[in-house]
């Protein structure tokens, strides 16, 4: 059921999960995951040490938070340079959005239709330009001042509320 005019305003996916610690958390429990991982484990093994806080801000920042990772760690251009030659393929991005979803059971994210739709279709998205972006050398069809994304509740338009 959707909120009427009267109730409350609804919220960002971000503030849905539990804000900035959500995802600060969840980003750090799956890259333990990530290293444990048989298939994972080799394209992570040299990330630095700040790799999950910036996917957590990313992250975060795409689900309606602050602007942090714009603002202080990079652009959505420069994010994408960073799959650019890795060669990443399906199996790679099916095990990465299977012990991310995982990792958010555990942690207790929120597991609302609405909210797990929202996240999953942006998974699926990201992940999936993720791989085309990891094949090639630099010809994307991406600008280097485009914007970050913004993912919101879709056609459900806010959280259930029954």
């Amino acid at each position: 059921m959707l909120p009427s005019s009267d109730t409350k305003p609804v919220p960002t996916l971000y503030e849905w999960a539990g804000g900035m610690p959500a995802f600060e958390n969840l980003t750090a429990a799956f890259y333990q995951k990530v290293f444990q991982d048989e298939l994972l484990e080799p394209i992570f093994r040299h990330m630095a040490p700040n790799h999950s806080m910036h996917v957590a801000h990313f992250l975060a920042e795409v689900f309606g938070g602050p602007a942090q990772y714009s603002a202080t760690e990079g652009s959505h251009f420069q994010m994408i340079q960073k799959h650019f030659s890795r060669h990443l393929t399906e199996q790679h991005r099916r095990r990465w959005v299977h012990l991310l979803l995982e990792t958010a059971d555990e942690l207790a994210l929120p597991d609302d239709p609405e909210f797990r739709s929202a996240f999953v279709a942006y998974l699926e998205w990201g992940t999936r330009i993720a791989v085309i972006n990891s094949n090639t050398t630099g010809e994307v069809g991406v600008a280097t001042d485009a914007p970050m994304p913004r993912w919101g509740w879709g056609e459900p338009g806010g959280p259930y509320q029954g």
